[in-house]
């Protein structure tokens, strides 16, 4: 693998407006604590767990806002190198396999990819869903998002998920973890709370 596939992706100025490693994050702001991430609440957000049926575990935390969904998914990644080059080309993949299109493209986040992804309506009709995935390496983590609704082609909604986005905050946790492994999510201690 050569080394552009490997380096860090995200903004230039991740540290300073995220999304934020935990040592970054302000620690007096009311954060939601989902476990390996926390989330910023703010006047109509929804925020919902999804869950594994055969384990039970929380694989993805949605977040409803702005007349869109941003699904993140947090992932354990080496000290030294990013996660998302790789992962950008697992989905382009995946996407094309299930029959959709797929394009690549510079966004707020960095590169980010716009797909169309196949889906039965429910009528049994084919339709199409339209998504962008957003990913940022962090240090020893990597932070996933997928983006649908009108955040996908309308600027105002767009630059309210970005910000959402930008204002997760992944707490990686000090225990050694595989590379590509979820950091585990857990239920709000407080549910609820915002």
């Amino acid at each position: 693998m050569n080394d552009a596939n490997t380096e860090k992706a995200g903004p230039a100025d991740r540290a300073a407006n995220g999304p934020f490693d935990e040592t970054e994050a302000n620690a007096v702001r009311p954060y939601i604590d989902l476990g390996g991430i926390k989330v910023l609440p703010r006047d109509g957000l929804n925020l919902r767990l999804e869950v594994e049926e055969q384990t039970k575990r929380i694989v993805a935390v949605g977040l409803d806002f702005a007349g869109s969904t941003l699904q993140v998914q947090p992932f354990a990644a080496p000290r030294s190198s990013g996660l998302w080059h790789e992962t950008r080309e697992q989905l382009q993949q995946q996407v094309l396999q299930q029959g959709g299109r797929v394009s690549e493209r510079e966004g707020a986040l960095g590169l980010e990819l716009r797909a169309e992804i196949p889906v039965a309506g429910p009528d049994g009709a084919a339709g199409v869903r339209l998504a962008r995935f957003v990913g940022v390496d962090g240090p020893r983590w990597f932070l996933r998002g997928v983006i649908s609704g009108a955040a996908v082609d309308d600027e105002d909604a767009a630059a309210q998920i970005e910000e959402l986005f930008r204002s997760i905050v992944v707490v990686r946790g000090g225990a050694p973890m595989p590379p590509r492994d979820l950091i585990p999510l857990t239920m709000p201690a407080t549910p609820g709370a915002a």
